[in-house]
């Protein structure tokens, strides 16, 4: 390591000065990207190498990631993996954050993080629930915010609006129905103009606006 990315440098790493420069010495060739905006990085990594990239910045002793603070996702559809993964690191000691980001489309699982971080679970459940994206080695893979025999993943992209079913409550069944969706009013199409798109028609007056 080069003596101005040392620990005793911290006080201008803290400033996210050099910060990329350490991440590459660190994780070599599992870095995919390393973008910084807004004073704040991010580094895209090999989906199959995560564990071992969280692992080595929670347990480097000049960067100690050790706090998760969340697991979330984002849908791009136009994407051969569509689905981007962040994890988002704290480290309390050095007062730095990362965002550490895995693709995946979908179909292949993304690994699990509860064996770093206990408090990943859950949040491995609620990416799944909302995205349907899999983390290989969670041992509790169910819905968490969804009800139970809920259809899809609601934060795709392609999920519709309305949802698939929709619920009352029955009180010939005493309980919560489920039943599929049904529009209360059907899509119409107005043949008129709105008032901000302006009309095709004159008005009675408007004939005068064209006289000397």
């Amino acid at each position: 390591m080069s003596p101005e990315l040392g620990v005793n440098s911290w006080p201008v790493m803290a400033r996210h000065e050099g910060l990329p420069e350490r991440l590459l010495a660190l994780l070599g060739d599992a870095v995919v990207e390393i973008a910084e905006r807004t004073d704040e990085t991010a580094v895209v990594v090999l989906r199959d190498r995560l564990v071992e990239v969280v692992a080595a910045l929670r347990d480097a002793p000049d960067l100690r990631f050790n706090q998760l603070i969340d697991i979330c996702a984002a849908d791009y559809p136009d994407r051969a993996e569509r689905f981007e993964v962040v994890v988002h690191l704290l480290s309390m000691a050095k007062n730095l954050r990362l965002r550490v980001k895995v693709a995946t489309d979908g179909q292949a699982p993304v690994p699990s993080l509860t064996a770093l971080y206990p408090n990943a679970g859950w949040y491995e459940r609620e990416t799944w629930d909302c995205y349907g994206v899999m983390f290989a080695g969670n041992p509790d893979m169910r819905r968490i915010l969804t009800d139970y025999g809920f259809e899809g993943h609601p934060f795709r992209k392609d999920f519709p609006l309305t949802g698939h079913v929709e619920l009352r409550w029955s009180e010939e069944a005493k309980r919560v129905a489920y039943e599929p969706v049904r529009l209360a009013q059907d899509f119409r199409s107005f043949d008129f103009l709105s008032p901000w798109e302006g009309t095709d028609y004159v008005l009675p007056g408007d004939e005068k606006a064209g006289q000397p």
